[in-house]
């Protein structure tokens, strides 16, 4: 956010502004962040999509959501077998692994491996300590509400991304 960050205390702010200033913030993190994940790919011998797979497992473990390889296949938007072949290539780069449903044997969850965990660990741990660093000034209250932002922004982005014809959602007419 950096210089543009507005003092919303200010009557004088213009939400409109404002909400433009954190949709063009979002989309500069976005960017960046995308640039940072290809460094990472190459650096690992991923493949683009490898690395989205991987975005994807841990975003649905750390939400609490463990991913099947079917809902991975709707998520990434690409067929069964490419995301049968792309989780093989990541179980046998020792990435990912199949974990039973402890409700339901039959259905298999996708999760991190140690090492998997370990590599990652080892890229983005600088990232994290330069985060840390980056938010350490701000108050606590800033960083519930930017919690708060990013959550409803990142509800819009997924009613968003389920409502587009291309990811099986409704056609508008």
């Amino acid at each position: 956010m950096g210089d543009s960050v507005a003092n919303t205390t200010d009557p004088g702010i213009d939400r409109t502004a404002l909400e433009a200033e954190i949709a063009r913030d979002l989309r500069a993190l976005t960017a960046v962040s995308e640039q940072v994940g290809h460094v990472f790919a190459r650096e690992n011998n991923l493949r683009p999509n490898d690395f989205r797979a991987l975005m994807h497992v841990a975003t649905a473990d750390a939400e609490g959501t463990p991913v099947t390889a079917g809902q991975l296949s709707k998520l990434m938007g690409i067929s069964a077998p490419a995301v049968t072949y792309l989780i093989e290539r990541m179980i046998d780069s020792g990435h990912l692994e199949r974990i039973p449903d402890a409700a339901d044997r039959r259905r298999v969850h996708l999760r991190y491996t140690e090492h998997g965990m370990a590599v990652a660990a080892g890229f983005f741990g600088p990232l994290g300590a330069r985060t840390r660093a980056a938010l350490a000034e701000l108050p606590d209250a800033d960083l519930r509400a930017a919690h708060r932002v990013l959550v409803g922004v990142t509800a819009a982005l997924r009613e968003f991304h389920a409502e587009l014809p291309a990811a099986g959602g409704p056609v508008s007419e």
